[in-house]
């Protein structure tokens, strides 16, 4: 049984989402094991809210997942884990992929999703 690849938007969505130097380092920092942010954001050497943008960013593509958590002390933690994704590109996937694409309108230029 084969898993349907991504549609064209899902593709695009995450492409962009993983064309970023900080965000490739997030999920092979996510590959070991969920994490919280601060411990993220140290390991990786970047600020929080930084960190907090690209893992939006990411979250929203569907590749990570985030919860939150109490620690012992009380105090709340936002843990981060990587999605079960898989991406294997090909010519074609991505032909299949484009056949999905929500259509551009040409009066308004490329769909949002293509501004990225």
């Amino acid at each position: 049984m084969t898993v349907p690849g991504p549609t064209g938007d899902e593709l695009i969505v995450m492409l962009a989402a993983l064309a970023n130097p900080l965000r490739l380092r997030i999920v092979a920092k996510l590959a070991g094991g969920r994490d919280y942010v601060s411990r993220l954001a140290r390991d990786i050497g970047i600020s929080r809210p930084l960190l907090h943008m690209h893992l939006q960013r990411l979250e929203a593509a569907g590749l990570v997942a985030g919860s939150l958590e109490l620690s012992e002390d009380g105090k709340a933690m936002k843990y981060y884990e990587l999605t079960d994704f898989h991406l294997h590109l090909t010519a074609a996937t991505v032909a299949e992929a484009v056949q999905t694409l929500t259509p551009s309108d040409p009066d308004k230029g490329p769909a949002s999703k293509e501004q990225s």
